[in-house]
């Protein structure tokens, strides 16, 4: 389960799309990079349309051009302007393909720099971020989120330069034609826009809903894939069904009505245009008769008019579209503007020379607010020194190491490492001074050498094969059929969990730190295996400050020091003989796993 850290989460269900504006000035700033593509765009954009927009008018010369009884020389006239129609529409079609190929490596561009960014800002946010959001929830805003984005750069913005040329061009040509007509057109125009305002008010919301449903969708498919072991081992498949169903039915009604908003809108404003254009048809038979107005320029005035309200009831059709990017830029820019953890002083120095003397000084700190985990723990580990820390769940075992790790801060209290407080030093410098194996073992998909060598850059053979030596793992790898380069799967699923944990070791093995922390590192593994790890542990640790965690107590037997921690307070410390000999709180809890 995530940590509640008091963090505002991402994933707010609840909470409205900023401003539509805002999300273009985001917007803005990606696209500016490539101005100069953008540019060549809007050119091509204006051409295409121009060469368009010179159709109707020759349509109308055409029709014109036509007189009863007069045949071949009607029909070279005719022929004349109908060829430059045609001649117009080609070119118009050719730079509209090449704006379309420029549009689509232009959103291209746009939509890798954003997931660059993205994934950056993922390595620059705190541990308790990902303790509190679900990956499945990050991993949709990466990819479906600005998947979404990249449709509506590739196409929309196409269609808003092209309407744009279009309104106007045709606008001017209907001036130029008969003013007369345009007023008319005056009397729904103002209707268009103001349903198609009112509808995308309506529909904005909508759209973010429908995001956040489909990120918390994701989230749980996520958890319940990791987990189908579990679910099974405890029958559980009718009540995750359940949870899913609910789940996916709020993300299909999200959806839909997402969609049924978004889609009313267009039919609207076509009928909106369609009545209008029974009104020009009307008022320009009336010109026609009084000798005001051409067959040709009527005919060339509903083509331009059709063109002038084309874009409008376009614009209306993508609404849908624009709002579903603004939805899901707003979800992705939310997440770029997270808190990075915080960063290091600005005189912070590389922790070098490290002899490991670390000091835990009356440290107070919790995940929440006013609610202590751990209240003036003193803990002294000298150089080369075992220490343990036992203690029941929920004790704070584990929040001693995110701690050591400064993946949290403390509250009160210093932490020092070889007499130095560790705010002192850069975070990158302080946690490579520590070799780390957490309980949840992480394998990333390929060779066994490539996951041992992880943490040390430039390891060669011989140092990979002496660790995988120490963890007794050597033998099993020499009997795969390609060796270290044998391909993991991701997570290492091909391998038995007791073998993950053991390339865990062996990775951390490999670590030239004088520090070592290993939080349940032995779980996974049985008992022959464990004292063979226990061994090799015990030759790596020399000279090493080390600090386990273990539910299993015979593991830490030999600890130099061996804290019981509960409630966040020591309440015992010593040697395992010593501790025996009080019978106290560490009695207890050696004998209890024996009952």
């Amino acid at each position: 389960m995530p940590i509640d850290t008091g963090r505002s989460k991402i994933s707010d269900k609840t909470e409205k799309p900023k401003d539509i504006k805002y999300v273009i000035k985001r917007l803005w700033i990606y696209v500016y990079h490539y101005k100069w593509m953008l540019a060549i765009a809007v050119i091509l954009s204006v051409i295409s349309n121009i060469f368009s927009l010179l159709g109707p008018m020759l349509s109308g010369y055409a029709i014109d051009a036509i007189e009863p009884g007069k045949g071949l020389v009607v029909f070279k006239t005719v022929f004349y302007y109908a060829f430059r129609m045609v001649v117009f529409y080609i070119v118009s079609a050719v730079l509209t393909y090449i704006l379309s190929i420029l549009m689509l490596q232009l959103s291209q561009k746009i939509v890798c720099k954003m997931r660059e960014d993205v994934f950056t800002k993922l390595a620059d946010l705190p541990v308790g971020f990902f303790d509190q959001n679900p990956a499945g929830d990050i991993i949709s805003r990466i990819s479906y989120d600005i998947d979404t984005v990249n449709t509506s750069l590739s196409t929309d913005i196409i269609q808003i330069f092209t309407s744009v040329v279009t309104v106007i061009g045709s606008l001017i040509m209907m001036i130029v034609i008969s003013p007369q007509l345009v007023l008319v057109m005056l009397i729904t125009i103002p209707l268009s826009v103001l349903y198609t305002r009112y509808m995308a008010k309506k529909v904005r919301p909508l759209f973010s809903k429908r995001s956040g449903k489909l990120g918390e969708l994701n989230g749980f498919v996520e958890e319940m894939v990791s987990g189908q072991k579990t679910i099974k081992a405890y029958a559980a498949e009718n009540a995750i069904m359940d949870r899913f169903d609910q789940l996916n039915g709020e993300a299909v009604n999200a959806y839909y009505n997402a969609e049924y908003y978004g889609s009313i809108t267009g039919p609207t404003v076509n009928f909106i245009n369609n009545f209008s254009l029974s009104l020009i048809t009307v008022f320009g038979a009336i010109l026609y008769l009084f000798k005001q107005l051409t067959l040709g320029s009527i005919s060339s005035f509903v083509q331009y008019s059709r063109r002038f309200s084309g874009p409008i009831s376009e614009a209306a059709n993508i609404i849908s579209e624009l709002q579903s990017a603004a939805a899901a830029a707003e979800r992705v820019f939310k997440l770029m503007d997270e808190q990075p953890e915080t960063p290091d002083k600005e005189n912070a120095v590389d922790l070098t020379g490290v002899s490991g003397d670390v000091l835990l000084n009356q440290v107070s700190f919790g995940y929440l607010p006013k609610k202590l985990i751990i209240n003036n723990l003193f803990l002294h580990a000298k150089p080369g020194s075992l220490t343990a820390i036992v203690g029941p769940t929920g004790a704070g075992k584990t929040t001693i190491i995110n701690l050591l790790m400064r993946f949290y801060d403390v509250w009160d209290g210093n932490i020092l490492v070889d007499g130095q407080e560790i705010k002192e030093f850069t975070r990158s410098s302080l946690r490579k001074a520590y070799a780390m194996v957490l309980q949840d073992t992480w394998l990333f998909q390929g060779s066994i050498f490539d996951n041992i060598a992880y943490g040390k850059m430039n390891a060669t053979r011989e140092e990979v094969v002496a660790a995988a030596k120490m963890t007794g793992m050597h033998s099993f790898i020499n009997r795969l059929a390609q060796g270290y380069d044998t391909i993991i799967n991701e997570d290492g699923i091909n391998i038995s969990k007791g073998q993950k944990q053991l390339l865990t070791i062996a990775r951390a093995m490999l670590l030239d730190a004088k520090m070592l922390i290993l939080d349940e590192a032995t779980s996974n593994v049985d008992t022959r295996t464990e004292i063979k790890i226990q061994k090799a542990m015990r030759k790596l640790m020399e000279d090493k400050t080390c600090f386990v965690i273990a539910h299993r107590l015979s593991t830490i037997q030999g600890a130099d020091n061996i804290l019981v921690v509960d409630q966040g307070n020591i309440v015992e410390q010593g040697t395992h003989k010593e501790l025996m000999e009080k019978k106290g709180y560490y009695y207890k809890l050696y004998n209890s796993q024996f009952e």
